[in-house]
């Protein structure tokens, strides 16, 4: 099968850098799909599950934020947060998910705690949905 490079680069460092033979990720558009030979492509990255197809190997991963960018055939994943499902704390991201519930339902919250509430419940069930599918 043919494959294409791929590097996942996140702030904490070099995630990933080798042979893929398809990407799919979650961008503020939509899931996307890489394929080899695909055009040249930018896009920013939403919140979601990443699948990364290797040596016939499907690793699942949750991605939020960032960019994803393809260029003369080489794919560069640029997530701000990047976590492969193995490695997903499902029991802090369960905690996660409560506060933020309970912040959600504090009518005393402000429109920035609310909004802050929000992204980490949506955070916490990406975490959760891409663990319990391990």
């Amino acid at each position: 099968m043919s494959t294409f490079p791929l590097k996942i680069l996140t702030p904490d460092g070099l995630i990933y850098d080798g042979a893929a033979e398809r990407l799919i990720v979650r961008t503020a558009g939509g899931d996307v799909t890489i394929l080899p030979r695909h055009m040249d492509y930018v896009a920013p990255l939403g919140m979601g599950r990443a699948v990364v197809v290797a040596d016939g190997r499907r690793r699942t991963a949750a991605c939020i934020g960032g960019m994803l960018s393809v260029s003369a055939g080489e794919v560069t994943l640029i997530p701000t947060t990047f976590e492969w499902a193995e490695d997903i704390d499902l029991s802090r991201a369960e905690r996660s998910y409560h506060r933020a519930k309970q912040i959600i339902q504090n009518t005393d919250a402000s429109e920035t705690e609310m909004r802050l509430a929000e992204a980490r419940l949506h955070r916490a069930l990406v975490r959760k949905s891409v663990a319990s599918r391990k």
